[in-house]
């Protein structure tokens, strides 16, 4: 049984005092788990969407990060590009965005490139995927510190840390595979012929003479011509895509948890969720949001499912239960984690 260590924190606390907490979290668990911690340890993080209030604030991770600088531990903020555009859309936009909501302390990277087109494949035994495209740069990093906001989530009921691990270490393929599961086609009359998709392609599946297409047969389905793509020739969209997203949203549950499972194997991660500023949607839409439930506090736990657990547990007992519970039964038939654990409460102190 994992073992989910809890500080409770009172509504409205300071970042301040979460960020104490935080620290003080991360000090119990590496010591009560014997974690051995790498040289260079990023901070997987959602530095919020433009317009959104209720992301957590980088102030928050200070107190994490004040523990890896007395070791000597490297350290930055990583991300991954959106697929939707706006600000996160490209890692220039992407950073100034970041820097702009305080993400300023540690280095921030993107991890899937420019423009979302770098990414590794991961092998997995998934019902709906072998293989996950994820970004490049997590595979120079064993063990990541995962930084969660539990909340609300259009599709996925809620999110945690097996939303961050799923869809936020995917490259722009990763999440088009999990929102859509189609593939891209060119259209002819927007293509330019500039041939960057072309150079992007690592199946060879684009055709750019006599006529632009795609390949069906031959394409991996990785999104990189879509990300490369500047005169937005190339399409993700189909009717048979945008109904999977409306209405098969158990099937998308289960792609983002096969997606975590390829984000977590063969890595040594540390997984923070904070329950606090609890809304109904995600960090990634671009407007204030209002509170559903008040703050609960910071959950830590080497186990992904269990870290999502105690804090989806926790709202229910506070009268708020989200959609997506599936998510975490489907996380532990497929081996991510534990949907039982044992909650060590530590005291408060703020």
């Amino acid at each position: 049984m994992a073992k989910v260590y809890f500080v409770p924190l009172p509504e409205g606390s300071s970042v301040e005092s979460i960020s104490r907490a935080a620290g003080r979290l991360f000090d119990h668990v590496v010591e009560a788990e014997g974690i051995v911690l790498e040289k260079e340890i990023p901070l997987k993080v959602h530095c919020g969407e433009a317009g959104n209030r209720t992301f957590i604030p980088a102030g928050c991770y200070d107190g994490v990060i004040d523990r890896l600088e007395a070791q000597g531990i490297a350290s930055c903020f990583i991300e991954t590009s959106v697929l939707y555009g706006g600000k996160r859309g490209d890692r220039e936009s992407h950073t100034k965005l970041a820097a702009s909501h305080g993400f300023t302390r540690l280095p921030f990277v993107i991890a899937d490139g420019e423009h979302g087109e770098d990414s590794c494949d991961v092998t997995i035994p998934g019902k709906h995927f072998k293989h996950c495209h994820l970004g490049k740069a997590f595979a120079d990093h064993p063990q990541l510190l995962v930084m969660s906001h539990f909340k609300g989530h259009a599709l996925a009921g809620f999110g945690g840390s097996i939303k961050q691990l799923g869809m936020g270490f995917a490259s722009k393929g990763g999440k088009m595979a999990m929102h859509l599961g189609v593939k891209p086609r060119i259209r002819a009359w927007k293509c330019k012929k500039c041939g960057m998709c072309l150079a992007r392609c690592r199946a060879g599946a684009i055709t750019l003479s006599p006529k632009p297409s795609i390949d069906r047969e031959k394409c991996l389905g990785c999104g990189a011509c879509y990300s490369a793509c500047r005169n937005h020739a190339v399409s993700i969209l189909t009717w048979g895509g945008l109904l999977n997203a409306l209405f098969k949203g158990r099937f998308f549950r289960e792609k983002l948890v096969e997606y975590a499972l390829a984000a977590h194997t063969g890595r040594r991660n540390i997984y923070f969720v904070f329950a606090l500023n609890i809304t109904r949607g995600c960090d990634c839409e671009p407007v204030p949001m209002f509170k559903v439930l008040k703050d609960i506090g910071v959950f830590v736990s080497t186990d992904p499912v269990a870290a999502d657990a105690a804090a989806f547990d926790a709202a229910v007992k506070r009268g708020k239960r989200f959609r997506g519970g599936e998510q975490l039964d489907y996380a532990e038939k497929i081996g991510l984690g534990s949907r039982k654990y044992e909650l060590v409460e530590l005291p408060c102190d703020a």
